[in-house]
């Protein structure tokens, strides 16, 4: 893989924003050159419905790293859809589509022809409408990867927050908390802070699952059960890793963390990052031997075709994937 090559973007579900968020893209100087996964008529209906003038050069899919992108100019593999799209409706009609061409993304990344894969929102229940199982990128990158345990890591400046569990329901993520999945994303998260981000040295805190981190056994007991013992573990070969910290001060600066907190679901960690840097922050997977990021936002249908869709998160995720695939 060489540093020239092109990083690859999917342009995500396109009835919503996505699609504008790429083509405002090109007008930006100084980003890192990549090419867009998309369809080039969905590009170009945006275009005039939004009022970009953007020029739209069709790349093939064998040689999409040939030459360098143009100022004003988005390069694009397509990749037609199947129905007509209309902004804010997405269809499901689409969803085999848009799953080939993240599939073909994966695996020109994988193969060398991208440094590494960059993408916009999909709306999960349309492809699951569509009879196509899917729980989120994070989960189908790494079965398309052979990957054992993604890590879903999202960044703001600083700011660091890994999940233990992803997309499970509240019920199911005291369950899904054992002492060994704790260990192996314990583990991930020090070598991927190491290998993508070069901080050789690590911090890591862990939150506790319940209020006050079980408050001694009584208001739960996995945090004395399951979660200490694995934080001890770490500690006891050097590792730095604390906790486990009541979620309602691990993220404070009191917590004196320095480079992650490990949350123990979904919405114990992503509402923090999300109040400390929305529009801004980065979605990362850990654990996959390639480099993935995408924006920290939804489909967002409601103001699709509008033109307002700021473009912030999907810039420092192109920047950020820039980055680390640098780093490794």
């Amino acid at each position: 893989m060489s540093a020239t090559n092109p990083l690859v973007l999917t342009a995500g579900e396109p009835a919503g924003i996505g699609p504008e968020l790429c083509l405002q893209l090109a007008g930006k100087k100084g980003i890192p050159d990549f090419v867009v996964v998309s369809d080039p008529a969905v590009l170009r209906a945006r275009a005039a419905l939004i009022g970009v003038d953007v020029r739209l050069s069709e790349v093939a899919p064998d040689a999409p790293g040939d030459r360098p992108r143009k100022d004003n100019e988005l390069l694009v593999v397509p990749f037609p859809f199947s129905a007509p799209v209309k902004c804010g409706s997405p269809d499901p009609a689409n969803a085999a589509v848009l799953l080939d061409g993240l599939r073909y993304a994966v695996e020109g990344t994988i193969d060398g022809r991208f440094r590494g894969i960059v993408t916009a929102p999909l709306h999960k229940g349309v492809i699951n409408d569509a009879g196509l199982p899917f729980t989120g990128h994070t989960e189908f990158l790494a079965d398309a990867c052979g990957a054992d345990l993604p890590v879903m890591l999202l960044a703001a400046g600083d700011l660091r927050i890994a999940l233990a569990t992803t997309h499970l329901p509240l019920r199911d993520v005291p369950a899904a908390i054992t002492g060994e999945r704790l260990t192996s994303v314990i583990q991930v998260l020090l070598d991927d802070l190491r290998r993508l981000f070069g901080i050789a040295d690590p911090e890591i805190v862990v939150c506790g699952l319940n209020p006050h981190a079980g408050e001694g056994g009584h208001l739960g007991h996995e945090d004395d059960d399951v979660i200490a013992p694995v934080v001890a573990a770490f500690a006891d070969r050097g590792d730095r890793v604390r906790g486990p910290l009541a979620a309602d001060t691990a993220f404070t600066q009191a917590s004196g963390h320095k480079d992650a907190v490990l949350a123990m679901y979904h919405d114990q960690g992503l509402p923090v990052l999300k109040y400390a840097g929305f529009g801004t922050a980065v979605n990362i997977t850990l654990g996959l031997p390639i480099v993935r990021t995408s924006v920290d936002h939804g489909t967002a249908l409601d103001i699709a075709g509008q033109g307002s869709a700021d473009p912030g998160s999907l810039i420092e995720a192109i920047e950020t994937a820039a980055l680390m695939a640098a780093q490794r």
